[in-house]
Parts: structure tokens; sequence; C-alpha cells
């Protein structure tokens, strides 16, 4: 039988760039080398594309995968049939890939525009296509999309980087107007918890407001839910399946970017501490936004839980794959192990 050749991206121009290096030091440890042929693609915070040519994927997470003396300049050619392109002096080596599996997180890479070019090459990629990986990326987008569902989802407003520039007293006034504190701050297009802010009073959130627009010219301000921090990871294609649920205990003020990749204050809990009634609950709705959004392959969906009440936070369409990220935990706590997670992604990436 012959192998499979797999390409798995990472790296990638965005602020989430070294969590797609942990993701993917995971994901390659994972993928056995008996099924599969695999061509290792990082993307540089510059924009260069290289195929790494070592094997110590130990490596990736501090950078040092770079000085490979292996290593080649690459590109995914959008010309059909030509596959992975590298280039060793005047000479380039094509390589036949049958699938793509991304591991990058945010943008350019989870919001549809590796999508794109895998579609225009016609190669197979593992998870949501354009529209859903852009819909999913951009949550206010999201928002209205769960909103025309019936997803219970906590209240929330849009503010634009232009109308802070035009009259940034009026945006509070009207934030204010509409929230009690505290609120969330986030930008529309970030993941990983990237320029999120809780703010508690007026000045916070004007610095609150400031940093997100820095990071995207559309920011997201939510009320607070007060509850738990739940999530559910969902596998498949015209089927798609729920795993357990999982708790998030932030040790923190909330669950930042620092207390999921660079402390260890955060404690997840397996299944999550809640009733049987609320998770059945949740991984229905977690289905329910999954299939809205028009999403296949996998996702992961955030959900605030209050006694017996379920508010939708967000999806994620290339949830991270860390040694300690929620999505492979998860499925492993409902009998997928990381290895066979990999398999099944891989083959749903590969249907029609």
């Amino acid at each position: 039988m012959n192998k499979l050749s797999v390409c798995v991206l990472f790296g990638g121009v965005s602020p989430e760039h070294e969590v797609s290096l942990r993701s993917a030091e995971s994901v390659l440890s994972h993928m056995d080398p008996e099924k599969y042929n695999i061509f290792p693609v990082g993307i540089t915070k510059e924009g260069d594309w290289v195929l790494f040519g070592g094997d110590d994927y130990s490596s990736l997470p501090d950078g040092t995968w770079l000085d490979c003396p292996a290593n080649r300049r690459a590109a995914i050619s959008p010309v059909r049939g030509q596959g992975l392109l590298s280039f060793e002096g005047d000479c380039v080596v094509r390589e036949r890939i049958d699938v793509v599996f991304p591991v990058i997180h945010g943008e350019n890479g989870e919001d549809g525009s590796l999508q794109g070019l895998m579609q225009v090459a016609g190669l197979p990629c593992v998870g949501p296509g354009v529209a859903a990986s852009a819909a999913a990326m951009d949550k206010t987008l999201t928002k209205l999309v769960a909103s025309r569902a019936g997803i219970v989802q906590a209240a929330w407003q849009m503010v634009t980087r232009r109308q802070m520039e035009r009259d940034e007293n009026a945006v509070l006034d009207e934030v204010e107007g509409r929230f009690s504190y505290p609120v969330f701050v986030k930008p529309a297009g970030t993941g990983s918890s990237v320029g999120v802010s809780k703010a508690g009073d007026r000045e916070a959130l004007r610095e609150a407001l400031r940093e997100a627009a820095r990071f995207d010219k559309k920011v997201l301000v939510e009320e607070f839910i007060d509850g738990s921090e739940v999530e559910v990871a969902v596998l498949g294609n015209g089927t798609p399946a729920a795993s357990v649920c999982g708790e998030i205990e932030a040790g923190a003020d909330f669950y930042d970017y620092d207390a999921k990749y660079l402390s260890d204050c955060a404690r997840t809990h397996i299944p999550a501490r809640i009733s049987e009634q609320a998770s059945e609950r949740v991984r229905e709705e977690a289905v329910k936004v999954y299939e809205a959004m028009g999403c296949r392959g996998l996702s992961r969906v955030d959900f605030f839980v209050r006694g017996e009440d379920v508010i939708f936070n967000e999806i994620n369409t290339i949830p991270g794959f860390t040694s300690i990220s929620m999505y492979p935990k998860l499925f492993e706590a409902s009998g997928i192990p990381y290895g066979e997670l990999i398999d099944q992604l891989i083959l749903l990436a590969m249907e029609p």
C-alpha cells in the first residue's frame, strides 16, 4: 500500500506564530512515518516558506529548526498537479502531495487564506474550507451566523478602529450606555486570546480598545458572563460528533494568552464539572454551531455554562494542538487517541 504524502504547514505571519510551532511539534511527533510521507513546511514571520530538512521536531518551538542545513526554500504551487516545490540551487524538486494539514493559527492561516490557495491548487486540506474559516475567524460574522441560527450568546457590540480615531470618548459613552462593567474586549480576528482584555472601568476600557485595535480594525465588546468556561471538540463532515466536555479553570482573571501557553496557573477538568443535562446541551449546541458555520473536519467550540444555561462564546477552526491543548485531550478522553485523531482528520480531508 502506497503511503500518503502529507504536507504539514506551520508558523505563519501571525501573532500566533509561536503557538503554531508548539502545535506542529506535537502533530508531527504523533504522525506515523509508516503511514505517511511527511513534508514539514514552516512559514517564517517574514513570510518565507521553508521545507524543514531535519527530523528533530523538538527544535520547532524555540525556532532552531531554521538553522537546519538540510532546509530548502519551498512553495505550494497554485498550478494543479504541481504539489510541493522546493529549491536546491537552480534545481526545482517537485513532490506529490495528497493532503495538506495546516497547523497555522489565526491570521494568514485560519482565516480562509491558506484554504483558498489549497482550493485553487486542488489539494485536500484538513479542516473547514474558505467560507467557514473566514466567517469563524471574524468573531463579528460568527455572532451574526449564531444569532441567525438561534444560538444563545453573550450581548455584544462591534467597535471599529475608525470610530475610535474619530471620537474615542463617544465610543466609550456608547459602550458604557449598553453594558455594565466588567466587559471583555477582543480583536475580531485573532485567536489564542491575543489582544483580549477584561475591563472594569472607563480607563481600562479605553486601554483595552486601543490594545485590541492594534491587532484588528474591528473590535468586539462583550458582556461579562459569570459562568464556567467549557469547551467541546467537534469532528466530522456530514455527520459531525462532539467529544466529552472539558472545563477551563483559568487560575487568572480570565483564560488569557499567558494562562493558555506560558504559565501553569490554568487547570483543566475532563469531563467538565457541570451537570449531565448541561453537558449534553453543550454538545448539542456545539454541533449546531459547527453546522451553521458550514464547518467540516474539525473545530473547537467554546461556551459559558451558568447552572443549566449554556451560552456560546466562540469557535476555533484550527484549535491548538500542543501537548496541553484541549482539542486532542478531549477526544483522547472520548476514546480517540492523538495518533488516531490525526488519521481521522486526514481521511476526512480527503472526502469529497
